[in-house]
């Protein structure tokens, strides 16, 4: 039998998947987002050092976007709270014009961390938009995607 949606019960209803089942083991996930600005903008923001009239840009994403993987299950439905064990965001030019995140999450659980990674890569991505668009609305974010997971019935992607 093929994939199946994991969110559903028997009756085709909305359901949180019950993991007490499996065993806790080390999670870990990895999520990028990008980050494109105007040419002129990105040039802007290299010669300010990163910091816009609203303070400095890294930092505020990277806290922005460590305090959305702590609330990830408050704001995707189905998903389970975990006790983070640790996380790092990363934020560097790829290249000219667009900056890179990366979100890495770590907890020994029952189920996976991707949905914080990929929440706390998309919520710094969204910071970074909000202290640069007095610069320009110009400003594109994604893609937003998992690069890695381990830990779980599969590995995907690298991790590392």
């Amino acid at each position: 039998m093929g994939k199946q949606l994991t969110h559903v019960d028997s009756a085709g209803r909305p359901a949180m998947v019950d993991v007490s089942g499996k065993p806790a083991s080390v999670r870990v996930a990895v999520a990028g987002s990008r980050v494109r600005f105007p040419a002129t903008v990105a040039a802007a923001l290299r010669t300010q050092g990163m910091a816009s009239a609203k303070g400095p840009v890294i930092d505020t994403a990277i806290i922005a976007g460590t305090m959305a993987i702590k609330r990830t299950a408050e704001l995707i439905p189905f998903c389970h709270p975990l006790p983070i064990d640790g996380c790092r965001i990363g934020i560097d030019w790829a290249d000219a014009r667009t900056l890179a995140i990366r979100c890495e999450v770590r907890c020994v659980h029952r189920t996976g961390v991707e949905m914080e990674a990929l929440t706390g890569a998309s919520v710094a991505a969204l910071a970074v938009y909000d202290m640069c668009k007095a610069l320009s609305h110009a400003i594109v974010i994604g893609p937003t995607r998992l690069l890695g997971k381990r830990g779980g019935k599969r590995d995907v992607g690298e991790v590392g």
